[in-house]
């Protein structure tokens, strides 16, 4: 048991690291051997975890995929209203850019950097992740809430695209924008609801 401790507090510490990493340096930037020496462990230990970088950034992405979908299903868990469902996914994801800005900018930014990752990996969080709102617009339909018109499939990358493009934005440009995650959330928010919302359920 202790051994098993060990072992998954090496592979945490290695993953922050690299997140860190990633993001001051870049990926192509990036050393084995600076994650290494930030997560405190031998250069040799990262490849007893990962294949390779490439591995690293990948498993990196599934682990914080697997607790963002994790918080927002909690968070969506005592909700009715299927509205108020899409405004909190839209408002997690730009907290998690405001609150984790290194990671934010590993997930908006350097991963597109990995050939592996935009052309071979199986992307099945992500699929998750975004599944997560296409059941919400199911359930509205059903309820008469969303328009009956709105694809599920459609929409559901429609709005992460903008809200990618948004978070982008957000991390690249950094203080030099005028506008906060809060206010992208807020507004976005509003932006969607009212072209979901079924004709009959508007004010």
């Amino acid at each position: 048991m202790a051994t098993s401790q060990k072992s998954n507090d090496k592979y945490r510490r290695i993953l922050d690291a690299a997140i860190q990493v990633f993001a001051r340096n870049g990926f192509y930037n990036s050393k084995v051997s600076e994650i290494a020496k930030l997560a405190k462990v031998a250069d040799g230990t990262i490849y007893l975890y990962f294949k390779n970088k490439d591995d690293i950034l990948i498993k990196l992405f599934e682990d914080k995929m697997t607790l963002i979908i994790a918080e927002l299903e909690e968070r969506m868990a005592g909700v009715d209203d299927p509205l108020e469902k899409i405004r909190i996914f839209i408002r997690s994801h730009f907290e998690m850019v405001r609150d984790y800005p290194d990671m934010a900018e590993v997930i908006t930014v350097e991963l597109r950097q990995s050939t592996k990752f935009m052309k071979e990996y199986d992307n099945r969080k992500f699929a998750e992740y975004l599944n997560v709102l296409s059941s919400v617009v199911r359930e509205g339909k059903d309820r008469g809430v969303i328009r009956d018109d709105v694809r599920p499939g459609i929409f559901k990358r429609s709005l992460f695209g903008m809200m990618d493009e948004l978070s982008l934005y957000h991390v690249l440009a950094g203080e030099r924008h005028k506008y906060t995650a809060d206010e992208f959330a807020a507004w976005l928010g509003d932006f969607v609801i009212r072209g979901l919302t079924a004709p009959d359920k508007k004010n």
